[in-house]
């Protein structure tokens, strides 16, 4: 079984960012002990903190419907700003949604053409001496996107392949934004207060 999960703060502010940032810690932990594969396929990140607004996840394993039951919907962290002192308030709000899965079968595979090359930037001694990068390219569109974010080549094929199939569906991808987008908006109009998970404190308890 396969799902793909968003992590996002919707339009909140710095904050918001900052719950994204370690409640996706807690997701990855969760899926680590539950035997849950998992696979970052996009992650937005804000460049005044560096912290990370968006996290999209290709999860692959079994019980995933009972797995992600307890994380999708308003995830509430009860906490001082971490940005503002004097800040009064400490309940900050994110969201956490399942995402339309990519259909494979409407792209010919044969049309898509893969190339190994070597990692670049910061990642210890394995960086530029193995080929562990892969690039995919689509041949009719030219659309190429690259994955770099593994060592291993294998999943970076896997992770390349989903990210061109997700770039490819224009269409689909701008329905599935706005399917977010109102996703979040009915979470923090609707269910603002009735969180599916809670975590409270520096440590994200």
């Amino acid at each position: 079984m396969i799902k793909i999960i968003q992590i996002t703060s919707g339009r909140g502010p710095a904050e918001c960012n900052f719950v994204v940032t370690n409640v996706f810690k807690r997701f990855t932990e969760a899926c680590e002990i539950n035997n849950i594969e998992y696979a970052v396929i996009e992650r937005e990140i804000d460049k005044d903190f560096n912290l990370v607004c968006s996290v999209t996840l290709e999860l692959k394993g079994k019980q995933l419907d009972v797995f992600i039951k307890e994380w999708l919907g308003t995830i509430l962290w009860i906490g001082k700003s971490p940005f503002r002192k004097f800040h009064q308030r400490k309940n900050w709000f994110i969201g956490c949604f399942e995402l339309e899965l990519p259909k494979e079968n409407k792209i010919n595979s044969k049309e898509i053409v893969y190339q190994t090359m070597r990692s670049s930037g910061n990642g210890g001694q394995n960086v530029n001496k193995v080929n562990s990068a892969v690039r995919a390219t689509h041949l009719p569109s030219g659309i190429s996107v690259v994955s770099m974010d593994s060592r291993s080549q294998h999943q970076n094929k896997k992770i390349a392949t989903t990210r061109l199939l997700l770039k490819l569906q224009d269409d689909n991808d701008q329905k599935l934004k706005d399917s977010v987008q109102q996703k979040w908006m009915n979470q923090t109009s609707v269910e603002r207060g009735n969180p599916i998970k809670t975590y409270r404190g520096e440590k994200f308890l």
